[in-house]
């Protein structure tokens, strides 16, 4: 296993333990996750990369804090979000949310950022990438989080509890990096359809999804990424290569998985490759577009301004 990989799964697994911290303060609070039926998803198009694995449990989905969420997904969709023809600019970023790889926020760092995305001319598309498994019942689900966190040496609340902690699980991404290459391609493949412009296709991600999105950008041998937007991901050392795209880096100082690490910038700053970091004050960790009263509210409206600097959101001559 080369260096790049090593470190990229090492922050895959801090991405799923915060995610799973998060998860389980917010169970803590309001007690109870919620059943949730099974939203219609009628223009999602199936993948055909296959299911997972193991898998005995059905795709379930629960809300919490109002967000729905999905667990237990075997089956990998892309769902376009379009802008309206007037407004099209023929920019495209793939979407994928977060969950700690065991479960999809859909809502929060999917939809509703798709939907932004559309707003501003570009068109989206969420990737519901494969998880994996859980078990079939929410009690059994919650527990299964626990044992995580033992196994990985760290409390419920995210603290660490041991120096060394026991050997945490390796994560086996072949599956989500299969999910991400098929989309991009299918995106290719009907560009002219959706006004699709391939030199100025990217991919944000928002915690775990934002650990694939980089995994992608390092592993991949089909994708030509434009552009990348990690929010809320991993902030350990990479090895950046030398067309690595242009990245922009989200995180606030009070979320699980900053630890006053800038490992990954310094990285792609060392290899000479357009980087944009925006360290906010405040936000936590998963919080999407925004939660309120938070500084990290305005990182879209910079987000949106460093694709219109960097050429992404005009044609090229």
């Amino acid at each position: 296993m080369n260096l790049t990989r090593m470190q990229t799964l090492a922050s895959l697994l801090l991405l799923t333990i915060a995610s799973f911290a998060f998860a389980t303060n917010s169970m803590a609070q309001d007690g109870t996750i919620y059943p949730l039926e099974a939203p219609e998803e009628p223009k999602a198009i199936p993948l055909g990369t296959g299911g997972v694995e193991g898998q005995t449990a059905p795709e379930t989905w629960f809300r919490q804090w109002g967000d729905p969420m999905a667990r237990n997904i075997s089956t990998a969709t892309l769902t376009p979000f379009l802008p309206e023809p007037d407004k099209a600019n023929g920019a495209a970023v793939i979407v994928a949310p977060g969950g700690g790889f065991r479960w999809l926020s859909l809502g929060n760092e999917g939809w509703e950022v798709a939907e932004a995305l559309a707003e501003q001319g570009i068109a989206a598309f969420v990737l519901k990438y494969r998880l994996q498994p859980t078990p079939e019942s929410l009690d059994g689900f919650r527990e299964s989080m626990e044992q995580l966190f033992a196994e990985a040496g760290a409390s419920p609340d995210g603290e660490k509890q041991d120096e060394k902690p026991a050997t945490p699980p390796r994560w086996d991404l072949s599956n989500q990096l299969e999910d991400a290459e098929a989309a991009y391609a299918l995106i290719v493949e009907r560009a002219a359809e959706w006004g699709v412009d391939t030199d100025r296709l990217g991919m944000i991600g928002f915690s775990a999804g934002a650990g694939l999105t980089m995994h992608s950008a390092l592993n991949s041998k089909t994708m030509d990424l434009a552009f990348i937007g990690p929010v809320y991901g991993g902030m350990g050392p990479v090895e950046v290569p030398a067309d690595a795209p242009p990245m922009f880096n989200v995180i606030a100082t009070d979320d699980f998985l900053f630890r006053g690490q800038f490992d990954v910038v310094k990285s792609w700053f060392e290899a000479g490759r357009p980087v944009e970091f925006h360290l906010y004050q405040n936000g936590g960790h998963g919080f999407g577009l925004g939660n309120p009263n938070r500084t990290s509210n305005r990182w879209f409206d910079a987000f949106m301004h460093w694709l219109s600097v960097n050429g992404f959101l005009a044609a090229s001559a």
